[in-house]
């Protein structure tokens, strides 16, 4: 993978949880947040209710291979935890692929202009108050 790295430690694995965002559906949960570093990292997480260890390997083949074709259109800077769900070592990974698309990258690209004009705020009101 280009840009991206990956998680081992549970610190991070924690801090996505306790202080990032996150996007469901009934296949993958993405949980983001910004890492302030010039790659994304990325961890994938399976729980043992899943099935067996052929099935939960599935899964993150699944998940890694949609993230690969994706992973030009995510921006910078991100730690990303995907945790499946359900019905994921049965599904392809284009149906992990859209949702990547329509729903995650567009919710971090909105809440990165929101934050982006939010500075850009902060930044007026603090020139108006030195003037």
């Amino acid at each position: 993978m280009l840009f991206t790295e990956i998680i081992k430690e549970n610190k991070d694995f924690v801090n996505a949880y306790k202080r990032g965002r996150f996007v469901s559906c009934n296949i993958v949960t993405c949980y983001y947040r910004q890492n302030k570093l010039p790659v994304n990292r990325i961890g994938i997480t399976v729980s043992k209710k899943l099935g067996n260890a052929v099935a939960r390997n599935r899964a993150k083949r699944i998940i890694r291979a949609a993230y690969r074709l994706t992973e030009k259109d995510f921006p910078i800077g991100y730690d990303l935890i995907f945790v499946a769900r359900n019905d994921v070592a049965q599904k392809k990974s284009q149906d992990i692929e859209q949702f990547f698309k329509t729903r995650v990258i567009e919710d971090m690209n909105k809440i990165r202009c929101e934050d982006n004009s939010k500075k850009r705020f902060k930044k007026k009101k603090e020139n108006l108050k030195k003037s």
